[in-house]
């Protein structure tokens, strides 16, 4: 297990994806904050339903379009 800030994190993140791929990395926010980083083997099931936040936006201004 490795303990980082959220800085180096920000600043190796490819370093730390690859490392979660085989341990736990906890990342330290400030003094009151942690996050636990690991590698899922299995996607959500609702995870193919997912859409982007640009396809969101189109879908709420058609709608918006059809009430108005």
């Amino acid at each position: 297990m490795k303990v980082i800030s959220s800085a180096e994190l920000r600043n190796n993140m490819k370093k730390y994806l690859d490392t979660a791929r085989t341990e736990t990395v906890i990342i330290q926010r400030g003094r009151s904050e942690m996050f636990e980083l690991t590698r899922q083997n299995d996607l959500p099931e609702d995870f193919h339903r997912a859409i982007s936040m640009d396809e969101a936006i189109v879908r709420v201004e058609k709608g918006m379009r059809k009430i108005i």
